[in-house]
């Protein structure tokens, strides 16, 4: 497969912009979208369009199996034990947030202490930052070195019995370093804290096994990873989820209502209140597909190709300084 083939994928960068071809350097903020990514929205928009998991019509059974068959293949491609591992939400962003409010929340007391790196996206301060004002926690920050890698000894000396979650990016979004997610989750476990990881960066770029990584919670962000944007998921180790509370009460995620008692549904469903984003999620589903059809070790190749090439012309200008030299 060449690049000209992949590149003839996305509709939007088969245009020039005046008389030069687009090229596009954007893609840790949004990645293009495929053909076969803009076809499965639209198609169910004109043939599917349902609401799902409360019809017994057949729009709203195909629009079901669709929507449940991106689960299973997101499950598939990012090494989760099972389907029901993988929450739709919104994108990273909710997925961080909904672990600091319906887990961290109820279990941090003053005192307690959150871990995570200098490295991180506003999303994986800010919501730490609340659930921190709300609770009395305290909020901890490792390091990083002159190159753009993580100070992992520092990192270590910050873990204590005090530390209850450790927050850390797969990918830094800002200079694309790489973090030794699986071995540092493995310190922070060896401390007692649950470990949430933000994949944000990571899914469309390299391929991740979250039962290898072995941390509680995986952040995925749609839209960076060839999907729709709107959508993402939150991983989360099945029994974790069990005994995390919903974070928002509304249609689907209850077995049982009344006025008195209500009665949660099962893992995912509990997570996922009122009508989900039916079309993105089979968007991501559809772009989960595109990313296998390439291979994670074509992407990478090619990516490693493109960052000799840039540093090797960036290096060369005068006044211009390279900011992290680490694994990328």
């Amino acid at each position: 497969m060449t690049t000209a083939s992949i590149v003839d994928n996305f509709p939007a960068l088969r245009q020039s912009i005046g008389d030069k071809s687009l090229v596009y350097l954007d893609s840790a903020a949004t990645t293009q979208k495929p053909q076969s990514v803009i076809d499965a929205v639209t198609r169910y928009y004109e043939h599917d369009n349902a609401n799902i998991h409360r019809g017994v019509h057949t729009l709203s059974q195909r629009a079901t199996q669709s929507y449940e068959n991106a689960r299973k293949n997101i499950a598939s491609l990012l090494g989760a034990n099972r389907p029901e591992e993988v929450i739709f939400v919104r994108g990273a962003t909710e997925a961080i947030n909904m672990i600091a409010q319906a887990w961290a929340r109820p279990r941090l007391v003053e005192g307690d202490e959150i871990l995570i790196t200098e490295m991180e996206h506003h999303s994986n301060i800010v919501p730490w930052q609340i659930v921190c004002e709300q609770t009395g926690a305290i909020l901890k920050v490792a390091p990083v070195l002159d190159d753009g890698s993580l100070d992992i000894e520092a990192y270590k000396s910050l873990l204590s019995e005090d530390t209850v979650l450790v927050s850390i990016a797969h990918v830094s979004n800002a200079i694309g370093t790489i973090n030794p997610v699986q071995e540092l989750c493995a310190f922070a476990k060896e401390a007692g804290a649950t470990t949430v990881v933000d994949g944000a960066q990571a899914c469309g770029h390299l391929q991740v096994n979250f039962q290898e990584i072995d941390c509680d919670f995986y952040a995925v962000s749609g839209h960076k990873m060839f999907g729709p944007t709107g959508i993402g998921c939150l991983l989360g180790k099945y029994e974790v989820l069990q005994e995390m509370e919903p974070w928002q009460g509304g249609g689907d995620m209850i077995l049982s209502v009344s006025f008195e008692e209500t009665t949660w549904n099962d893992v995912p469903f509990k997570f996922e209140a009122g009508t989900p984003n039916i079309a993105g999620a089979i968007g991501l589903g559809a772009a989960v597909q595109f990313i296998e059809g390439i291979g994670y070790e074509t992407m990478v190749s090619h990516e490693q190709e493109l960052l000799a090439y840039g540093r090797g012309v960036l290096e060369n200008i005068e006044g211009v300084t390279l900011v992290g030299a680490s694994e990328h």
